[in-house]
């Protein structure tokens, strides 16, 4: 007996042995971390003959670059750092100059960016920002230029000695750089037009449950419009409420239901637009995501479609239906890119129950603006 005690004894010792290290290594990077720059994020911007690549960080950064050959790359390893878990690691540029960006820990104090070009060298430049949104700047081909000032008046008036002409012009540089960035990449500014599917006496596909479409969409719809605002865009919903849009109601035919929510885009000038529905089968096992484009759609209604897709199935982890083409009304008669998403299937039970829940409605919407905010860069 004493004997199987002992035997007890040794094997807990050696279990707690092995979580031990785990324990305190966790605890350890914890503390390490207190005393290190948080990367939060990478963002890329296009324009004709330039890639912009933002590195943002919850304080300043120090980095050293380097250049690696076979094929290009160029590395930058931000000092004293670490990565958020929720940074996209591994980004496919659509560009001749850039073609993938990878972030990873390098190191327990150092993250590595690697930037994959065809630019040779003298094509880029880095520098970084302080201030309150401090960040790192990667430029690829021509610098992206502002739009041109007013037109100054030849006559002057006599200028006062002041300081030296470089410290006087440094904020106003800082500024233009600050303008060009959010000009390229990020939201703000942006005219976001999101259709709630279905509403008023429509209600949408019903789950198994007897969850409506038009209470899903609403409810994601909303919580999409907080967080694209958050960014600075500005967001226009077809509907606020449990309604048609159409000024004609319940008496509205579908046309012109439809034809009154493509209007709002359109009189709104809207820069894109997204129609959010969730989708419906009668075999309750079929399930997964898609998003729709029209047929005859623009490359970029293509592009914004893919984006938001492989970003909300990150987001709520459902199966990839891909992105098809269609002939829906509202994606044909609006005048941007334009979109109509299936959430996942209201239909299937699993999928019902989490379109119905906060978190989900959370994941989707999040999902959602990751989705615009990669189309926007």
């Amino acid at each position: 007996m004493r004997r199987i005690c002992l035997l007890l004894i040794a094997l807990l010792i050696g279990v707690l042995g092995t979580v031990s290290p785990a324990a305190s290594a966790e605890a350890a990077f914890s503390d390490r971390a207190k005393d290190l720059t948080r990367i939060t994020g990478v963002r890329i911007g296009r324009t004709d003959g330039n890639v912009r690549i933002v590195v943002d960080s919850d304080r300043a950064v120090s980095y050293k670059q380097s250049v690696l050959a076979s094929p290009t790359r160029i590395v930058l390893d931000v000092q004293n750092a670490w990565i958020a878990p929720e940074a996209k690691k591994d980004i496919a540029v659509d560009s001749p100059l850039v073609s993938r960006v990878r972030v990873a820990q390098f190191d327990a104090s150092t993250v590595r960016i690697v930037v994959e070009s065809s630019v040779q060298k003298g094509g880029w430049k880095v520098f970084s920002i302080d201030g309150e949104k401090p960040r790192v700047v990667m430029d690829f081909g021509a610098a992206p230029t502002a739009k041109p000032a007013r037109p100054v008046p030849k006559k002057q008036p006599p200028v006062q000695p002041s300081e030296p002409e470089g410290d006087a012009d440094e904020p106003r540089d800082t500024d233009r750089i600050h303008r060009d960035i959010d000009a390229i990449t990020g939201m703000k500014g942006r005219i976001i037009a999101v259709d709630p599917g279905h509403g008023g006496s429509d209600s949408g596909a019903i789950g198994p449950t007897g969850i409506m479409e038009k209470s899903v969409t609403l409810r994601v719809s909303r919580e999409l419009k907080r967080l694209l605002e958050a960014e600075g865009a500005r967001v226009i919903l077809t509907r606020t409420g449990d309604t048609e849009v159409s000024s004609k109601g319940a008496n509205a035919t579908s046309v012109e239901e439809l034809e009154a929510r493509c209007e709002v885009a359109n009189r709104a000038n809207a820069d894109i637009f997204l129609s959010i529905h969730a989708d419906a089968f009668t075999n309750r096992e079929v399930k997964g995501t898609t998003a729709y484009y029209y047929t005859k759609g623009t490359p970029q209604s293509k592009r914004l479609a893919d984006s938001v897709r492989t970003a909300l199935i990150d987001s709520i982890g459902t199966l990839d239906r891909g992105t098809q083409t269609c002939n829906f009304y509202v994606v044909k008669h609006t005048d941007m890119p334009a979109i109509l998403v299936e959430i996942s299937f209201i239909s299937n039970p699993d999928e019902e129950k989490m379109m119905n829940s906060e978190s989900g409605i959370r994941k989707i919407a999040q999902g959602i603006a990751d989705g615009i905010a990669d189309y926007f860069g």
